[in-house]
Protein backbone atom coordinates (compact mmCIF):
# COMPACT_ATOMS: atom_id res chain seq x y z
CA UNK A 1 0.00 0.00 0.00
CA UNK A 2 2.63 2.35 0.96
CA UNK A 3 4.36 2.40 -2.71
CA UNK A 4 0.85 2.71 -4.11
CA UNK A 5 0.48 5.89 -2.27
CA UNK A 6 3.89 7.84 -3.24
CA UNK A 7 2.97 6.30 -6.82
CA UNK A 8 -0.52 8.48 -6.20
CA UNK A 9 1.80 11.43 -4.27
CA UNK A 10 4.20 11.64 -7.64
CA UNK A 11 1.39 11.91 -9.97
CA UNK A 12 -0.03 14.64 -7.79
CA UNK A 13 3.62 16.39 -7.87
CA UNK A 14 3.76 15.60 -11.70
CA UNK A 15 0.51 17.48 -12.68
CA UNK A 16 0.99 20.04 -10.29
CA UNK A 17 4.20 21.22 -12.05
CA UNK A 18 2.59 21.66 -16.22
CA UNK A 19 -0.20 23.66 -14.16
CA UNK A 20 2.31 26.42 -13.37
CA UNK A 21 3.51 26.25 -17.10
CA UNK A 22 -0.15 26.04 -18.62
CA UNK A 23 -0.60 29.06 -16.79
CA UNK A 24 2.17 30.96 -18.04
CA UNK A 25 1.35 30.22 -21.18
CA UNK A 26 -2.06 31.52 -20.88
CA UNK A 27 -0.68 34.96 -19.25
CA UNK A 28 1.28 35.38 -22.31
CA UNK A 29 -1.32 34.20 -24.39
CA UNK A 30 -3.90 37.50 -22.87
CA UNK A 31 -0.49 39.77 -23.10
CA UNK A 32 -0.43 39.09 -26.33
CA UNK A 33 -4.29 39.80 -27.29
CA UNK A 34 -4.15 43.11 -25.28
CA UNK A 35 -1.25 43.87 -27.47
CA UNK A 36 -2.88 42.68 -30.45
CA UNK A 37 -5.79 45.04 -29.89
CA UNK A 38 -3.84 48.18 -29.30
CA UNK A 39 -1.82 47.80 -32.44
CA UNK A 40 -5.38 47.29 -34.23
CA UNK A 41 -6.21 50.18 -32.66
CA UNK A 42 -3.71 52.64 -33.42
CA UNK A 43 -2.89 51.38 -36.89
CA UNK A 44 -5.95 51.43 -37.93
CA UNK A 45 -6.73 55.52 -37.09
CA UNK A 46 -3.59 55.53 -39.91
CA UNK A 47 -5.49 53.98 -42.77
CA UNK A 48 -8.11 54.89 -45.24
CA UNK A 49 -11.96 53.32 -44.77
CA UNK A 50 -11.50 50.59 -46.81
CA UNK A 51 -7.63 49.10 -45.75
CA UNK A 52 -9.20 49.83 -42.51
CA UNK A 53 -11.81 47.53 -43.07
CA UNK A 54 -10.19 44.96 -44.20
CA UNK A 55 -7.61 45.67 -41.16
CA UNK A 56 -10.33 45.63 -38.60
CA UNK A 57 -11.38 42.30 -39.99
CA UNK A 58 -8.14 40.21 -39.98
CA UNK A 59 -7.58 41.74 -36.71
CA UNK A 60 -10.79 40.11 -35.47
CA UNK A 61 -9.93 37.06 -37.18
CA UNK A 62 -6.89 36.92 -35.64
CA UNK A 63 -8.21 37.90 -31.80
CA UNK A 64 -11.09 35.61 -31.77
CA UNK A 65 -8.44 32.76 -32.74
CA UNK A 66 -6.11 33.88 -29.96
CA UNK A 67 -8.93 34.29 -27.37
CA UNK A 68 -10.15 30.51 -28.55
CA UNK A 69 -6.93 29.63 -27.74
CA UNK A 70 -7.19 31.10 -23.84
CA UNK A 71 -10.23 29.26 -23.32
CA UNK A 72 -9.03 25.98 -24.62
CA UNK A 73 -5.83 26.92 -22.06
CA UNK A 74 -8.22 27.37 -19.28
CA UNK A 75 -9.87 24.20 -19.77
CA UNK A 76 -6.86 22.33 -19.65
CA UNK A 77 -5.94 23.51 -16.22
CA UNK A 78 -9.44 22.76 -14.80
CA UNK A 79 -9.06 19.52 -16.24
CA UNK A 80 -5.66 19.07 -14.29
CA UNK A 81 -6.75 20.54 -11.21
CA UNK A 82 -10.20 18.49 -11.32
CA UNK A 83 -7.19 15.40 -11.80
CA UNK A 84 -5.02 16.26 -9.08
CA UNK A 85 -7.89 17.02 -6.33
CA UNK A 86 -9.41 13.06 -7.19
CA UNK A 87 -6.02 12.36 -6.52
CA UNK A 88 -5.52 13.96 -3.56
CA UNK A 89 -8.64 13.18 -2.50
CA UNK A 90 -7.95 9.74 -2.82
CA UNK A 91 -4.83 9.61 -1.32
CA UNK A 92 -6.37 11.30 1.96
CA UNK A 93 -9.41 8.58 2.25
CA UNK A 94 -6.36 6.01 1.30
CA UNK A 95 -4.41 7.17 4.73
CA UNK A 96 -7.54 7.74 6.69
CA UNK A 97 -8.99 3.89 6.31
CA UNK A 98 -5.76 2.92 5.84
CA UNK A 99 -7.02 1.18 2.97
CA UNK A 100 -5.68 0.52 -1.18
CA UNK A 101 -5.98 3.82 -3.23
CA UNK A 102 -7.20 2.47 -6.02
CA UNK A 103 -10.07 0.57 -3.51
CA UNK A 104 -10.24 4.79 -2.15
CA UNK A 105 -10.74 6.11 -5.77
CA UNK A 106 -13.32 3.15 -6.57
CA UNK A 107 -15.39 4.32 -3.23
CA UNK A 108 -15.27 7.82 -4.04
CA UNK A 109 -15.98 7.58 -7.87
CA UNK A 110 -18.92 5.27 -7.29
CA UNK A 111 -20.46 6.90 -4.33
CA UNK A 112 -20.45 10.47 -6.48
CA UNK A 113 -21.45 8.61 -9.32
CA UNK A 114 -24.70 6.97 -7.10
CA UNK A 115 -25.39 10.25 -5.75
CA UNK A 116 -24.30 9.28 -2.44
CA UNK A 117 -22.08 11.53 0.00
CA UNK A 118 -18.41 9.96 -0.37
CA UNK A 119 -17.59 9.88 3.21
CA UNK A 120 -20.96 8.64 3.95
CA UNK A 121 -20.18 5.49 1.27
CA UNK A 122 -16.99 4.89 2.95
CA UNK A 123 -18.47 4.57 6.33
CA UNK A 124 -20.92 2.59 5.33
CA UNK A 125 -18.43 0.14 3.71
CA UNK A 126 -16.20 0.27 6.95
CA UNK A 127 -19.39 -1.14 9.46
CA UNK A 128 -20.04 -3.46 6.56
CA UNK A 129 -17.15 -5.40 5.78
CA UNK A 130 -14.45 -3.65 7.25
CA UNK A 131 -13.37 -3.25 3.53
CA UNK A 132 -12.47 -6.84 3.07
CA UNK A 133 -13.93 -6.84 -0.31
CA UNK A 134 -14.43 -10.86 0.07
CA UNK A 135 -16.58 -10.77 3.02
CA UNK A 136 -19.67 -13.09 3.67
CA UNK A 137 -21.85 -12.17 6.61
CA UNK A 138 -23.77 -15.06 8.23
CA UNK A 139 -26.97 -14.54 6.67
CA UNK A 140 -25.27 -14.35 3.36
CA UNK A 141 -24.51 -10.83 2.52
CA UNK A 142 -21.82 -10.37 0.03
CA UNK A 143 -18.82 -8.08 -0.34
CA UNK A 144 -17.83 -4.69 0.52
CA UNK A 145 -20.71 -3.25 0.72
CA UNK A 146 -22.47 -6.75 1.80
CA UNK A 147 -25.03 -7.21 -0.37
CA UNK A 148 -27.98 -9.89 -0.28
CA UNK A 149 -27.71 -11.58 -3.64
CA UNK A 150 -31.90 -11.06 -3.38
CA UNK A 151 -31.08 -7.28 -3.07
CA UNK A 152 -28.59 -7.69 -6.18
CA UNK A 153 -30.76 -9.64 -8.30
CA UNK A 154 -33.40 -7.09 -8.26
CA UNK A 155 -30.68 -3.82 -8.83
CA UNK A 156 -29.58 -6.66 -12.00
CA UNK A 157 -31.25 -9.15 -12.82
CA UNK A 158 -29.18 -12.19 -13.78
CA UNK A 159 -26.51 -11.28 -11.75
CA UNK A 160 -24.38 -14.04 -10.61
CA UNK A 161 -22.58 -14.42 -6.98
CA UNK A 162 -19.26 -14.50 -8.72
CA UNK A 163 -20.23 -10.98 -10.35
CA UNK A 164 -21.42 -9.94 -6.97
CA UNK A 165 -18.23 -9.97 -5.46
CA UNK A 166 -16.45 -8.04 -8.48
CA UNK A 167 -15.53 -4.37 -6.35
CA UNK A 168 -17.00 -1.87 -8.66
CA UNK A 169 -20.08 -4.18 -9.45
CA UNK A 170 -20.74 -4.43 -5.21
CA UNK A 171 -20.16 -1.03 -4.46
CA UNK A 172 -22.60 0.43 -7.47
CA UNK A 173 -25.62 -1.64 -6.55
CA UNK A 174 -24.86 -1.17 -2.70
CA UNK A 175 -24.62 2.77 -3.17
CA UNK A 176 -27.68 2.52 -5.93
CA UNK A 177 -29.74 0.80 -3.35
CA UNK A 178 -28.95 3.35 -0.40
CA UNK A 179 -30.04 5.93 -2.77
CA UNK A 180 -32.75 3.93 -3.05
CA UNK A 181 -33.60 4.24 0.30
CA UNK A 182 -32.65 7.47 0.65
CA UNK A 183 -35.43 8.79 -2.10
CA UNK A 184 -38.06 6.33 -0.24
CA UNK A 185 -37.76 7.61 2.80
CA UNK A 186 -37.56 11.64 1.45
CA UNK A 187 -34.11 12.36 2.10
CA UNK A 188 -34.18 11.07 5.99
CA UNK A 189 -30.48 8.99 5.81
CA UNK A 190 -31.22 7.58 9.12
CA UNK A 191 -34.11 5.79 7.69
CA UNK A 192 -32.70 4.85 4.68
CA UNK A 193 -29.58 3.36 6.63
CA UNK A 194 -31.84 1.11 8.88
CA UNK A 195 -33.53 -0.18 5.81
CA UNK A 196 -30.51 -1.03 4.07
CA UNK A 197 -29.53 -2.57 7.06
CA UNK A 198 -33.21 -4.46 8.07
CA UNK A 199 -34.90 -4.54 5.07
CA UNK A 200 -37.43 -1.49 4.22
CA UNK A 201 -40.27 -3.58 5.05
CA UNK A 202 -39.42 -4.79 8.37
CA UNK A 203 -38.73 -0.68 8.77
CA UNK A 204 -41.90 0.30 7.75
CA UNK A 205 -44.12 -2.15 9.44
CA UNK A 206 -42.53 -0.52 12.85
CA UNK A 207 -42.70 2.76 11.54
CA UNK A 208 -46.86 1.72 10.88
CA UNK A 209 -46.81 0.26 14.22
CA UNK A 210 -45.39 3.93 16.16
CA UNK A 211 -41.91 2.15 17.10
CA UNK A 212 -38.86 3.22 16.40
CA UNK A 213 -36.87 0.84 14.01
CA UNK A 214 -33.37 1.77 15.20
CA UNK A 215 -31.01 -0.95 16.14
CA UNK A 216 -27.70 1.16 16.45
CA UNK A 217 -26.42 0.28 12.78
CA UNK A 218 -27.18 4.40 11.79
CA UNK A 219 -25.65 5.73 14.50
CA UNK A 220 -22.36 3.53 13.74
CA UNK A 221 -22.19 4.24 10.07
CA UNK A 222 -23.25 7.92 10.37
CA UNK A 223 -20.85 8.42 14.14
CA UNK A 224 -21.63 11.09 16.85
CA UNK A 225 -20.29 14.12 14.95
CA UNK A 226 -22.06 13.70 11.90
CA UNK A 227 -25.79 15.61 11.54
CA UNK A 228 -27.82 15.68 8.22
Amino acid sequence: MHSTILRIEADVEARKRPRGETWATVRSVAFLVVALFTAFELGARSVDNSAGFTARARMQDRVFSLSANVSGLQGQIDFQKMQVERLQRAHQYSAKYRIPADLAMAIHEIALAENIDPQLAFELVRVESQFNPRAVSPVGALGLAQLMPSTARLLKPGITRAQIFDRDTNLRLGFRFLRSMVNHYDGDVRLALLAYNRGPATVDRLLRAGADPGNGYAQAVLGKQVRW
